[in-house]
């Protein structure tokens, strides 16, 4: 519809600004539906408190940062070596004594900033929203459950279904990877946060598939890991709930008579 002279009235642009409006509530209301709840969440976390709410976070950031700077000098990479380096040719016993600091050895040739800032948002996230029990147990339950995935899936052979090959024996198996997506997959899981966790696990697929090594492979153990805790959590709660509603009911009514 169009007016002549200084009146003129663009209905398309009426229209089109419409849609453009139409399609920002749209945006919002996804965002607030996938996000929504974690983001309050993390307000009610920091409020007041700031970076003081995350201790384990700061620490386990700076335990990364410190063993690339040890582990660049020759003295300093055997002794990071004794105590954090694991590889599935090791007995089992040495190999489960090093597992809880080989959350926080990084690879020695890959960007140290990259492994940082992963612990720092995603542990800050889960310390914040899960945690800091939660936040350590996941991570430490999806870093053995890796550790001794890597023996099996080593004896599996690399013919056999989520096998691996022979020389992954001897590949160092250190980093906070498998931690970092144990944990966003129970941030996903507990917020319910469904497309976030889709594309995530999707990637490691994706990732596991196209690179197939031990940290590909790993990482899909994570995610098991992250989905049995998460699942079996919340089957527990709600079985708890239940059974606290049940007493209840039954004092109620011992009461009454």
């Amino acid at each position: 519809m169009q007016r002549d002279g200084a009146g003129t009235v663009d209905g398309g642009g009426i229209a089109g600004s419409g849609t453009a409006a139409a399609a920002l509530s749209a945006v919002r209301t996804g965002a607030e539906r996938e996000w929504g709840a974690l983001v309050r969440a993390l307000r009610t976390g920091l409020r007041g408190r700031g970076l003081a709410a995350m201790p384990l976070t700061i620490c386990a950031t700076l335990a990364i940062l410190a063993f690339q700077v040890w582990q660049q000098s020759p003295s300093g990479a055997a002794i990071v070596e004794q105590l954090g380096v694991v590889r599935a040719s090791l007995p089992l016993h040495v190999a489960l004594s090093r597992t809880p600091l080989s959350l926080f050895v990084p690879a020695p040739d890959l960007p140290v900033w990259g492994a940082a800032l992963q612990v720092f948002v995603v542990f800050g996230i889960a310390e914040l929203t899960l945690g800091r029990f939660r936040t350590l147990a996941i991570s430490y339950a999806a870093t053995l459950a890796a550790t001794m995935y890597a023996r099996q899936g080593i004896a599996m052979g690399p013919d056999r279904f989520f096998g691996l090959s022979y020389n992954a024996e001897f590949v160092r198996d250190t980093g906070p990877s498998v931690a970092v997506v144990a944990l966003a997959v129970c941030i996903a899981w507990r917020y319910r946060a469904r497309i976030t966790g889709a594309v995530l696990v999707a990637a490691m697929i994706a990732e596991a598939l196209t690179l197939p090594n031990l940290a590909g492979a790993e990482h899909l153990v994570a995610i098991l890991t992250a989905l049995t805790l998460a699942a079996g959590a919340e089957l527990v709660h709600r079985r708890t709930q239940r059974t606290s509603a049940a007493l209840n009911a039954v004092m109620l009514i011992h009461r009454r008579t």
